[in-house]
């Protein structure tokens, strides 16, 4: 019989049951170490062919988040400003351009090249995966995490990508949470209300 080897209950609690999305952030920074270190488990997430469509933009400092606080919404300006980087979670048009090096056991470049919504659906589905990876492993290295949707992607792509390959998918700012600041969590569906086993 297979054994299976669960995290220690500890990491459980520290990537699910006690983490919380952060609204309030302290004034403490976010390293370069850290943020490489942060990738460097990223990268390992799976996606369709090993495509890795996602691109990650940090935006960091001063200068950079005054270029991204047009596109937020009021209510997650404040956290989005005090927070020690915000990551752009975006993906990539012409992943496949990739395909022949990261996934060599076959061509697989021509199913997305001459196919703008299967590349498109696919860029966007991924990349959503890896910046759900990005949230878990930002957590795992200690960081609090505050996921967002509330923005203007469209501004966001014309201020940081004005080529159009990327595109943005969503927001993640990253720091240290202030607890003050951070809100009960909010009740979770059951099983039975969400899932089947057949």
């Amino acid at each position: 019989m297979t054994t299976l080897h669960a995290l220690p209950i500890a990491s459980l609690d520290q990537l699910f049951r006690n983490a919380r999305t952060v609204h309030a952030f302290k004034p403490v920074p976010v390293t370069d170490e850290t943020l490489h270190a942060l990738y460097d488990l990223v990268k390992w997430g799976p996606t369709a062919f090993n495509a890795q469509p996602a691109r990650f933009v940090f935006v960091r400092s001063a200068e950079a988040k005054e270029r991204l606080k047009p596109a937020l919404s009021a209510g997650n300006t404040a956290q989005t400003l005090a927070a020690g980087v915000t990551v752009i979670v975006a993906h990539d048009t012409r992943f496949y351009e990739h395909l022949p090096a990261q996934f060599p056991a076959y061509d697989a470049k021509p199913i997305f090249e001459g196919n703008a919504q299967v590349a498109e659906a696919t860029a966007f589905r991924n990349s959503s995966l890896q910046g759900a990876y990005l949230v878990l492993a930002a957590r795992a290295l200690g960081l609090d995490v505050g996921p967002q949707s509330g923005f203007n992607a469209d501004l966001v792509d014309k201020t940081f990508f004005p080529e159009g390959r990327w595109r943005s998918n969503f927001l993640i700012n990253l720091g240290v949470a202030d607890q003050a600041g951070t809100f009960p969590r909010g009740p979770r569906l059951s099983f039975d209300q969400v899932a089947q086993i057949l």
